[in-house]
This record gives structure tokens, C-alpha cells and sequence, in this order.
């Protein structure tokens, strides 16, 4: 048991201290953005809360209150803050509420109907929300913390009997105002577990990038929240969708985020490309035939006449025979991240081969260690070979940072006005950008 025990330990502790191969920071300044949308947010969820009907009887009047509807908020005074270690907390003082609700009152053999316009002011909301990672790996709220208070309430009469019934006043906005403060924090727990808590599960954890590979973008830890920014770390681990369980270790340096200046910013370390490269390379991508018209004709020639003393020897008849060459990558490349920018590295295999009609392929050696003459034939072939490397798997890497992947941003938000920036010291490419609700 005690050694179940340091093993259960020791995998805690290797699993909280796993890398981040992306991580993004949302900055007070890109609160401010989100602010706005909460706002608009927490309006539609307050605009639908629905009142009971009201029954009693004060004296000779009998009254009953129905089809209560909120006409509008008016939150001017509303913020969206960070609270360090625990999450947001979006915070409303002095805003207000016009109402509208239908009377029927009964007073001795008088029988009266109108609508009331009441307006709650004073209105103060106080919400918390606590966030974390959740068992896939999705960014949740955990639970929310609300208080609500109207400080006052006021109802103007209309009808036959309205000014008569203006010292009922009191009494009824006393009650709606007891039950508005009942409901305002239930409709605001609902909007976050169940509304807000459905939108954060649009964005993806793992998601297919293309026909070869996907992406695993699900959160290692629990966000890290400051006074000025949150930090959410995720894996950042592309994989082959042949081997979809296979996990790639990430022994790259963790990626820092120093800046607070712009919205937000998403930093890369060299184990996000490298994952991907690695993934690309089980999926059998980096290998390709360069044959006929594909094979430039300065290179046709420089193969015929290096090997054109193997062909002789083996049947003069091949000399004129189509040449090809296979070129496949032998290790999964893998990415440097300078300054200056970065670098990926890979290392291939070429097969030189003849392809007589109507017979199999003739293969030939593209590297010798017997003859230090045959080697020294071979260094003209270097650089072409290098130049076909590039011309055939440069593209494909190209092909792929050009697509781009999907950032793991909530549906409707995006970045504009993007600064990428490589870094020597993490080995980590940054992008600081502002947000934009599409």
C-alpha cells in the first residue's frame, strides 16, 4: 500500500507539473470589452423573469396582480472585474428597473382594471463567479455567488379609480419589490450554470484540423486569476487521427506571459509545433514520389550522370528509362523558436530508382560509406536533394500554418489587429491582439 501510495503521489505531482503547450491571457482591458456583452447578457436574463400573481386584501380593497413584465433595465453602472483566485465578479449599483403589471381591485360594489408602470431604482447586484476546469477539460463555472437588493419602488396608478387607489401604493410596491428581489438572483444563477456553463462547452477540447491530424486544446489546471489578468493553460498537443490516444510528452520549456498591454495574448511554446509535426509524421504526410513532370529537369540530368557508370554495368538498355525519386522524412521534425523566428529541422531518406517499361523499379544507393570516391560523386547531389526536401515538404508545412487552427475562443469572439512576436528566452511564440464579438 505505502508504495501504491508514493506512486499515486509521484503521478499527482508529474501531472500538475506538465507544461503548457498554449496558454492564453485576458487582460482587464479585454474585460472591459467582455463587460459590455455581459451586460447585454444579464439584461435578456433579467428581462425574462417572471413574476407570480399577486392576491390579498387590504381593508374593503381586493386586489390581484398579474402579467408582470419587465419593460427595462437600465444597468449605466455596471462592472466587470477579476477576483484573484476565485474568478469574475460582475457588479451592478444604483441601476434600475421599469416594471408593468395588470390590477384588478375590488372596493365594496366598485370593480376596477388598469395597468400599473412601477419602477424599482436603487437596484444593486453583487455576482460572483467561481471558475475551473472541468473533468474534460472545458473552462466551467463552478458555482456563483449572488446578492441582490432594491433599495426602493415606485407605481403610478391609472384607470377610473386611480387616484384614489395611489394610498394602495405602498403596500403593493412593498410586495413587488420583496419579490423582484427574490427572483433576480435565481434567474442569474440559472444564466450562468446552465446558460453560460452551455456557450463555454461550444468551444472545442479536441477537434479535427484536417484529414490527417486534430487537436487537444482541453485545460491542464484550473485557471489562474489575478488582479489584472486571467491566465487559462492549455495542452496545446496536435495528434494523429489514426492514433488518437497516443500522447506526445512535453518536455519543452513552459511559455511565460509577461504583458498586460492589449486584450489578450496566446503564447505557443516549441511543443505545440513540434506536436504537431510529430502528428503529421505518424499520419505518413512527410513522404512523396517525384516522377515525370514533377522532377525538375536540371535534377534529371545530374542523377543520369551520377549514376550513369551503375547503369551501364547493370543494362545499357535503362539508360534513357524514366528516373524517380522517393523522399520520405525518417524522424518527426522538430521546431526552434529564436528571435528571429522558426525554425523547423528534419532529416529524410531518398530512393533514387529507374523504372524500366513493363518491368519492376531498379533501385540505387543515394549515400555510400565504401568508397570515398563514390561519396565524393555524391556531394553535387546534396544540394538539389535538399532543394526537392523543401520544394516537397516546405509546402505542406506552409499549407498548414496558413490554414491556421481554431483558437480555443467561445463562438462570436475573434482576434483583429494581431502582433506576433518570437521569444529566445521561453522558446515561445507570442500573439497579443484585441477581441472582437463577430
Amino acid at each position: 500500500m505505502s508504495l501504491l501510495f508514493l506512486f499515486s503521489m509521484l503521478s499527482s505531482i508529474m501531472a500538475a507539473a506538465e507544461p503548457a503547450g498554449c496558454k492564453i491571457r485576458i487582460t482587464d482591458k479585454g474585460l472591459d470589452m467582455l463587460k459590455f456583452e455581459t451586460q447585454k447578457f444579464v439584461e435578456e436574463e433579467l428581462s425574462n423573469i417572471s413574476m407570480p400573481e399577486m392576491r390579498g386584501k387590504e381593508g374593503r380593497f381586493q386586489y390581484t396582480i398579474t402579467d408582470v413584465k419587465i419593460t427595462e433595465l437600465n444597468l449605466t453602472h455596471a462592472d466587470l472585474r477579476f477576483i484573484p483566485d476565485v474568478g469574475l465578479l460582475f457588479d451592478v449599483q444604483n441601476s434600475s428597473i421599469s416594471l408593468s403589471f395588470h390590477r384588478r381591485i375590488l372596493y365594496w360594489f366598485f370593480y376596477d382594471t388598469g395597468n400599473i408602470n412601477a419602477s424599482a431604482e436603487g437596484v444593486n447586484i453583487n455576482t460572483a463567479l467561481n471558475l475551473i476546469r472541468d473533468d474534460e477539460g472545458r473552462l466551467k463555472i463552478n458555482n456563483i455567488t449572488c446578492d441582490a437588493k432594491i433599495n426602493r419602488m415606485r407605481a403610478k396608478f391609472s384607470g377610473t379609480l386611480g387616484r384614489v387607489y395611489d394610498f394602495l401604493a405602498s403596500f403593493l410596491t412593498s410586495g413587488m419589490r420583496f419579490l423582484l428581489n427574490q427572483q433576480i438572483c435565481p434567474a442569474l444563477n440559472h444564466a450562468a450554470l446552465v446558460h453560460v456553463n452551455s456557450m463555454l462547452e461550444t468551444i472545442p477540447v479536441r477537434t479535427e484540423v484536417d484529414q490527417y491530424i486534430g487537436i487537444d486544446y482541453s485545460l491542464i489546471d484550473d485557471p489562474v486569476v489575478t488582479p489584472r489578468s486571467l491566465d487559462m493553460h492549455f495542452r496545446g498537443m496536435f495528434f494523429d487521427l489514426s492514433h488518437q490516444n497516443e500522447s506526445l510528452l512535453n518536455y519543452a520549456v513552459d511559455p511565460v506571459i509577461r504583458e498586460y498591454d492589449r486584450m489578450v495574448y496566446l503564447a505557443l511554446s516549441e511543443f505545440f509545433f513540434d506536436s504537431g509535426m510529430f502528428a503529421y509524421y505518424r499520419a505518413g504526410v512527410f513522404q512523396m514520389d517525384i516522377i515525370n513532370e514533377k522532377m525538375p529537369k536540371d535534377l534529371e540530368m545530374l542523377l543520369r550522370t551520377t549514376y550513369f557508370g551503375a547503369i551501364m554495368m547493370l543494362n545499357p538498355a535503362l539508360v534513357d528509362a524514366p528516373l524517380s525519386l522517393h523522399l520520405a522524412v525518417n524522424s518527426p521534425p522538430k521546431t526552434s523558436i529564436k528571435t528571429s523566428g522558426a525554425t523547423v529541422v528534419m532529416t529524410a531518406i531518398v530512393k533514387v530508382m529507374v523504372l524500366p517499361p513493363g518491368r519492376p523499379p531498379v533501385q540505387f544507393k543515394i549515400f555510400s560509406n565504401q568508397s570515398a570516391l563514390e561519396s565524393l560523386a555524391l556531394i553535387p547531389l546534396q544540394a538539389p536533394l535538399k532543394t526537392m526536401l523543401q520544394m516537397s515538404v516546405v509546402p505542406l508545412i506552409n499549407n498548414w500554418t496558413k490554414r491556421g487552427v481554431q483558437i480555443p475562443l467561445a463562438d462570436g469572439m475573434d482576434f483583429i489587429e494581431e502582433v506576433v512576436e518570437y521569444h529566445n528566452v521561453n522558446q515561445k511564440m507570442t500573439t497579443a491582439a484585441n477581441m472582437n464579438f463577430l
